[in-house]
């Protein structure tokens, strides 16, 4: 997530440049070819800025539909931050201290097993799928320690706050994340057996627990379900077909002009499709806000921040530094 005021207009450019060159280098290319054979291939405007009006529609309702999945992420993480600190406060502070010596250890592990279930779920929404883009987490230029913290892997993150018999046993599951919930669900009833806990405290833990499957469950919606292929296609086609008929236009009214020249069609034209395939590049890299892009939801930084609230509310030791602004953007 990028977390200045603005990008520049030179990260802009050069994020979106290819466009830029192959608009220009198109529009070149026609207006050489008319120039050098005075072929009269000009083609009103009216109609192709109908098609352009369609375009625009239509991109408006990508952009708007991916803006949507990105907030609705934001959302759902905002939430378990929420459920985070309240589900800490609750064992910290709900557990009878005069019914074991080891009340203490009882609640170190039920938060750190907790952190362990917010890392797995980082690092699956961190996964890739077949239809998102091509940024590896362990090579980002813009975000260089955050890749290096990240090769350290999953194992080595988990492992702080588990031991090492129950991670090997998660291990062999398909959904870690899934089954550090289950387990914590039967720590928290045999916390309820021991007389650690009232039926009332039981069932107000089994909540919070739902929330979290809950939480989990929206973020795979949003992971495993891309914004349908079919709207995401039909746009990108559609903008191709318009773009390549602007030089044609563009050339009917420069040609027609006694001030104007024909030449200003590869500029204008230029802007204009960098212009419509920009907009079609910002809703492309909203789709999908977990995958380690420029404008994803920083589920990284979040999960650091609850890490930090939790381990200080266990008044730990050696806790971690929260993730740093690298160029501009937070992961």
């Amino acid at each position: 997530m990028y977390v200045k005021r603005y990008y520049s207009l030179f990260m802009t450019v050069r994020w979106s440049r290819k466009s830029l060159y192959f608009g220009l280098l198109y529009s070149a290319i026609i207006i050489v070819i008319y120039e050098a054979t005075e072929l009269q291939f000009t083609l009103p405007w009216e109609p192709i800025s109908v098609i352009g009006i369609a375009v625009a529609f239509y991109l408006g309702f990508k952009n708007n539909s991916s803006y949507d999945r990105t907030w609705e992420a934001r959302k759902i993480w905002g939430a378990i931050v929420n459920d985070s600190r309240t589900f800490a406060t609750a064992v910290i502070e709900l557990l009878e201290k005069n019914k074991t010596e080891n009340v203490d250890e009882v609640k170190k592990d039920l938060v750190y097993r907790h952190l362990a279930w917010l890392i797995s779920l980082k690092y699956s929404l961190r996964s890739k799928r077949t239809w998102e883009h091509n940024e590896d987490p362990y090579k980002l230029k813009f975000a260089p320690a955050f890749s290096e913290e990240f090769k350290n892997g999953f194992d080595s993150e988990v492992l702080q706050y588990l031991d090492s018999k129950e991670f090997n046993l998660l291990r062999t599951k398909t959904n870690i994340s899934t089954h550090l919930l289950k387990t914590q669900t039967a720590k928290i009833k045999a916390l309820e057996d021991a007389g650690l806990i009232s039926d009332y405290k039981l069932v107000w833990f089994h909540q919070l627990i739902g929330k979290f499957y809950d939480s989990q469950g929206m973020c795979e919606r949003i992971k495993n379900f891309p914004l349908p292929r079919q709207y995401a296609s039909t746009a990108l086609w559609m903008n191709y077909v318009f773009c390549a008929l602007i030089p044609f236009g563009l050339l009917s009214i420069f040609e027609a002009s006694p001030v104007l020249h024909v030449w200003l069609t590869i500029p204008f034209s230029g802007l204009i499709i960098w212009v419509f395939f920009l907009m079609d590049r910002i809703g492309d890299y909203s789709e999908n806000p977990f995958e380690a892009s420029y404008n994803d939801v920083p589920i990284a930084s979040i999960t650091r921040t609850i890490e930090i609230d939790l381990r200080e509310m266990l008044e730990d030791e050696n806790i971690p530094e929260p993730y740093p602004v690298e160029n501009g953007f937070l992961m």
